[in-house]
């Protein structure tokens, strides 16, 4: 089963702390037009706070909204609940499905969630990854990073990010926090909300994909190696790096790496298993256009989470002029220099054509 035109349905990840406002966010959501015919799923019991849609979850696990909506409480696994989902789209006990939300808990790690979507053959078929969305409040935000790690990395897989109870707080306060989660995770993009207001069309735009635009796929990669990788200061060499008293949450941090060579791809494979079986707990996620050697025209689009990495897709050709291998690393306690190394190492990546992003590219 597929959407109506006959792509792979999207599922969205809404995570973030206890009382950061998921919930209310997913109330405002769910009235969008946009999000006619999508299913809703909850991982918890009890009662489900959706306003004037308020259910609770009894034995039918599958409840139809009064706006088309389904909404289900997921009482096994995942992949039963989305399969169960799509039979029901299919055989027309249902709406046809065109995307799923999933509300996680308030300590969950969203990076399971992920890990399903991309490890299971059978939901390949049919779902893709949307987009995470994470909600953070300005009045306990800051507080909630340093003392949580499950809300740091929340944050830090975002592709999303969205302040929320500003109307609680003054404006020195929602700038320390929007500046605290850019450093977080600089390649999300990040939107305020005001009473479960937010830019909601920025929410429900999917992120940079193989089937998207070549320029916003070029601009994503473009702003994220930006973001990812500050300016160094004259006398280093040109690699990410930390500066003495910079402070990651709980080990966390983003940075890039920008590969002016082409990329053979058998070697660039084993150094992805390599980094995945001995750092995979720790790379919370990887994104990367290579420029590979035997089709050099058309760019292989990467995305990893942890230990799993998605298929590489073959886009049809480059986004832009640039035709550099780009790699957006966010991880934990994994110093860049150690990323450097090993694609030297296992990549057989020439060390001189390993730069920073602010580097120009090469003519």
């Amino acid at each position: 089963m597929s959407t109506p035109d006959g792509s792979l349905v999207p599922v969205t990840i809404l995570t973030g702390f206890l009382g950061s406002g998921k919930t209310t966010l997913l109330n405002r959501l769910l009235r969008r037009p946009a999000l006619q015919g999508a299913a809703v799923i909850v991982n918890e019991f009890g009662e489900i706070g959706l306003d004037h849609l308020l259910i609770e979850a009894s034995e039918e696990q599958f409840a139809l909204l009064d706006n088309g909506c389904i909404c289900c409480t997921v009482r096994g696994d995942l992949v039963g609940t989305l399969k169960e989902l799509d039979r029901r789209s299919r055989e027309g006990e249902t709406p046809p499905l065109t995307q799923v939300l999933i509300e996680t808990t308030g300590l969950a790690d969203p990076a399971p969630i992920l890990h399903t979507l991309m490890a299971e053959p059978e939901l390949g078929r049919v779902f893709r990854i949307g987009s995470v969305l994470t909600t953070v409040d300005v009045v306990n935000g800051l507080a909630t990073l340093e003392r949580h790690p499950e809300a740091a990395k929340q944050a830090a897989l975002a592709d999303r990010l969205i302040v929320t109870k500003t109307d609680l707080a003054d404006g020195e306060a929602v700038r320390r926090l929007e500046a605290r989660l850019a450093a977080l995770a600089p390649a999300a993009a990040l939107t305020r909300a005001l009473n479960g207001e937010a830019d909601f069309d920025l929410l429900e735009r999917p992120v940079a994909e193989p089937g998207a635009e070549p320029e916003r796929l070029a601009g994503w990669f473009d702003e994220a190696v930006s973001a990812g990788t500050h300016e160094c200061a004259a006398g280093h060499r040109g690699h990410a790096h930390a500066h003495p008293g910079e402070h990651h949450l709980h080990g966390i941090r983003s940075y890039s790496f920008v590969i002016d060579q082409p990329i053979e791809w058998s070697a660039f494979a084993q150094w992805l298993e390599y980094v995945a079986a001995l750092k995979g707990e720790d790379l919370l996620r990887l994104k990367g256009l290579v420029h590979v050697t035997d089709d050099p025209d058309r760019p292989l689009l990467l995305n990893g989470v942890q230990h799993v990495f998605h298929p590489p897709a073959r886009l049809d050709r480059w986004p832009s002029a640039d035709r550099r291998t780009r790699l957006v690393f966010i991880v934990r306690d994994i110093a860049p220099e150690a990323i450097e190394h090993t694609l030297v190492k296992f990549a057989a990546v020439n060390a001189a054509s390993i730069h920073p992003p602010q580097r120009s590219a090469a003519a």
